[in-house]
């Protein structure tokens, strides 16, 4: 899994899927001292869409974010996930970190992620099968 793939699917998760493992990495103390290097803070980011047919990108309008940075055993840790949810966001940058510095509780965080992207996988399909009913199919006039 690559940084940013960990990163997207950590923005994913639910409060409720982060904060448990987050708090109990604290707890047990796997993370050390863990340093926060950027408070979680609120902002807006520009949301860049790519029309799907000329494949053209174009700014839709900005979106409320709230991103933070730590560090822990060394290595790195940044979150950036939608809305202004402060404590949601220090998790995931905690959970990102312990990931980079290759601690532990590494596959912990790699689990959380696999299960956000089974999560996800199953929401788009549950998406596509509601949405192909209203396909339309065109016959050829010979």
């Amino acid at each position: 899994m690559t940084r940013e793939e960990r990163a997207e699917l950590l923005a994913a998760a639910t409060p409720d899927e982060l904060l448990p493992l987050a708090e109990r990495l604290l707890q047990s103390g796997d993370l050390g001292e863990p340093t926060v290097l950027h408070p979680p803070q609120t902002g807006m980011v520009m949301l860049t869409v790519r029309e799907p047919v000329a494949e053209e990108r174009f700014h839709l309008g900005e979106v409320l974010v709230t991103s933070c940075t730590v560090e822990v055993a060394g290595a790195a840790g940044w979150s950036m996930r939608g809305g202004d949810d402060r404590v949601a966001a220090l998790a995931a940058a905690l959970l990102d970190a312990a990931a980079a510095a290759g601690l532990p509780a590494a596959g912990d965080v790699h689990a959380l992620c696999a299960a956000v992207a089974e999560r996800r996988a199953g929401e788009e399909a549950a998406e596509w099968d509601e949405v192909s009913a209203t396909r339309v199919a065109f016959e050829e006039l010979t």
